[in-house]
């Protein structure tokens, strides 16, 4: 789990105070900011912010080598440096953006035994030694992460039902990195509550949010589902999809999924990189809010 954002640049009245870095501990209060010597004991990963912050950097060369660590040691640190002042600040929030899926916050629905049990019979239905299941895996984790990040009051309902929904979706439009699952299928996120003991009413509104059906009270919790798939696919997919998609395929699939945020969902897209391929169209429906990664 990365519990630990280290900085060589640590002031007694914290990181380079007055540069940003009350937005970064305010979007991620679970993680830690603390001087270098705070690390003793973690796994800590060392990440240049230059290299991050450069325009023909790729986020996916990182992916593995983040993932990597973090799986090896339940205590992760990552010292960022190689920039400073808001370069800094801007790469940490980049940074923890992309790889909040390893952050794990939770809410006082989430951390409760019951909701423990289901992330590890969620985590236990993938195998992580399969490049499509791993993905699968960080990208649903993601979107519970989104979920609790555009509501952090979320009920487990709906955090259950972002962590599940990618099991029952299809996949959009053909494309070349798509990541077929052989566990993929209508029934598999009942199977996996029931498997982690979760009760009758859990099951079935779960159900209902994954499916979009049920009460017409259920559209809100829908919407919200709907916004964190969309902001998951830019911070972890649209790089990617950029690289291996066709320019009309892409221009039609970003169109769509830009349709699925409400206005006030779009600060959120100034925290993300995104491949250069797909910069241009963002710009031209949304301004300059992104940065090429």
């Amino acid at each position: 789990m990365l519990r630990q954002l280290l900085l060589s640049d640590f002031r007694a009245e914290g990181p380079s105070a007055g540069h940003g870095w009350l937005l970064v501990q305010r979007e991620f209060p679970s993680v830690q900011i603390a001087p270098l010597s705070a690390g003793r004991g973690a796994r800590v990963l060392p990440l240049d912010a230059a290299e991050w912050n450069a325009q023909s950097f790729d986020p996916l060369a990182w992916d593995g080598r983040i993932l990597d660590a973090a799986e090896s040691t339940e205590w992760l640190a990552i010292h960022l440096e190689g920039a400073s002042r808001e370069a800094l600040v801007v790469a940490a929030l980049e940074i923890l953006t992309r790889y909040q899926c390893l952050i794990a916050r939770a809410n006082a629905a989430s951390s409760t035994p019951a909701f423990r049990r289901l992330l590890a019979r969620h985590r236990a239905s993938h195998d992580l030694k399969h490049p499509g299941s791993r993905a699968d895996f960080y990208r649903a984790l993601d979107t519970w992460q989104w979920v609790l990040r555009l509501r952090p009051e979320a009920d487990a309902s709906v955090q259950a039902a972002a962590l599940l929904h990618a099991a029952e979706q299809p996949a959009p439009e053909p494309r070349a990195f798509d990541r077929a699952h052989p566990a993929r299928g209508a029934d598999r996120p009942a199977r996996i509550l029931e498997e982690a003991g979760a009760d009758d009413a859990l099951c079935r509104r779960v159900r209902e949010l994954v499916t979009g059906g049920g009460p017409a009270g259920n559209a809100r919790d829908v919407a919200l589902l709907e916004a964190a798939d969309a902001l998951s696919f830019f911070a972890r997919d649209a790089s990617a999809f950029s690289r291996e998609t066709a320019p009309e395929h892409r221009r039609r699939h970003v169109a769509r999924t830009l349709a699925r945020l409400r206005p006030e969902h779009l600060p959120w897209l100034g925290q993300v990189r995104v491949a250069p391929g797909m910069r241009a169209q963002l710009e031209s429906l949304l301004g300059a809010v992104f940065r090429p990664g």
